[in-house]
């Protein structure tokens, strides 16, 4: 059995948090054990409850300790492991420099992010980011990226092409899938009737996510005649964030816009909705558009990251920081609702996540990776690939 030491910055409520959450969950033809260099978050427990190793070195957000240093130095060498994969900024520099001054060479780096262009990017990750590229010759023998926009980026930024590959996420379809009775039972909780059209984003509140750019779009909406409900989900989604709660005041947004906060049953919410939609200004692979979209919910999103590839013909893209557009785009998609053609859209939505990023997929691009002598020029599912073939990974 290959052991797996992952490294991470932490285990909050965060898309690559979920990332490693489900690839360790259903990996079990691996051993893994998780390091975070911060606290346990919320995956920590979760990790812990199935049975998966769990190590947090508890130092300090932004500061490193020489305590935690040595610890993650003592365990990759205890445990000398066939394989560190750490994933974020911070975890492939910190982590990588530790597990290679430790003896490990089959170290495989994960970058999450699009682009470090935007300016919600703190001075210090772009610091990390740069010293990254510049040791991506000798730390990591290869680094995953969980998009193609994201490898192009990086690889831009000179990072090691040659030792780049993407492997997408993957996603727990019996979860994941069209059920609506539980959509109807939560649009009954929320007094919203069957036919109310209703849209939501599923996201924490962060920069990154562009709330008030979905915000102005649902006003310039609303003063056109339509008046969706919107619920919003997530971190810091709810009436204590006094930002938020007061620009939903400020639009006349006030009933409309519905903030839920953080829930465990995401994929319910998928399924009352009518469209999700995704107002981010940076995202790597954002996975609830993939989750949306396995619960058979159309989307409209904007185009970061790899949204358009994962969207493929079965929603809507449009570019980043345009109110004008998103609510075009809205009002498009919710015309359609209803329609002959809305069946159709929805079991496009399903079938393009089940045939391209499945659970499966993901564990057998992560194995490949993993294996020093790899398996050039193959895809997640051991058939010929021309992207892997283009990218061979570095000896």
């Amino acid at each position: 059995m290959r052991s797996v030491l992952h490294i991470t910055t932490g285990l909050a409520d965060g898309g690559a948090e979920g990332v490693l959450y489900r690839l360790c969950l259903h990996d079990r033809a691996s051993h893994h054990h998780v390091i975070s260099l911060g606290g346990p978050g919320k995956y920590g427990p979760l990790l812990d409850g199935a049975g998966i190793a769990v190590t947090c070195l508890a130092m300090p957000r932004g500061r490193l300790t020489a305590k935690g240093l040595w610890r993650l130095w003592r365990i990759v060498r205890r445990e000398r492991p066939d394989v560190v994969q750490t994933w974020m900024y911070h975890a492939n520099l910190v982590g990588g420099i530790v597990a290679y001054a430790a003896g490990q060479r089959n170290i495989c780096w994960g970058i999450r992010q699009s682009s470090l262009r935007w300016g919600g990017i703190s001075a210090r990750t772009r610091l990390v980011d740069r010293a990254s590229a510049r040791l991506s010759r000798q730390v990591p023998r290869k680094i995953v990226c969980c998009a193609e926009k994201a490898l192009a980026a990086h690889a831009e930024s000179c990072y090691d092409r040659q030792r780049m590959v993407v492997v997408a996420n993957g996603y727990d379809l019996s979860a994941f899938r069209p059920d609506p009775a539980a959509g109807a039972a939560l649009r009954d909780r929320l007094g919203l009737t069957p036919a109310e059209p209703v849209i939501g984003f599923v996201a924490r509140f962060h920069p990154f996510k562009d709330h008030a750019t979905l915000l102005e779009a649902i006003a310039a909406l609303r003063q056109s005649g339509l008046a969706p409900a919107c619920l919003l989900v997530g971190a810091g989604m709810d009436e204590g964030n006094a930002e938020l709660a007061d620009s939903i005041r400020t639009l006349g947004l006030a009933g409309q816009v519905r903030l839920l906060g953080p829930r465990s049953d995401v994929a319910a919410v998928m399924n009352a909705l009518d469209v999700h939609v995704m107002s981010s200004v940076s995202e790597g692979f954002p996975n609830v558009l993939a989750e949306a979209m396995a619960c058979g919910t159309p989307c409209v999103a904007t185009d970061v990251g790899d949204a358009a590839h994962i969207v493929g013909n079965t929603g809507l893209i449009v570019p980043a920081r345009d109110p004008a557009a998103l609510a075009s785009a809205i009002r498009q998609m919710l015309a359609e609702r209803g329609s002959a053609a809305w069946p159709d859209r929805q079991e496009r939505a399903r079938r393009r996540i089940v045939e391209n990023f499945s659970m499966e997929r993901m564990i057998a691009g992560y194995r490949r990776v993993w294996s020093p002598e790899g398996n050039r020029g193959e895809g997640a599912d051991g058939k010929p690939d021309g992207r892997a073939a283009r990218r061979p990974a570095a000896s």
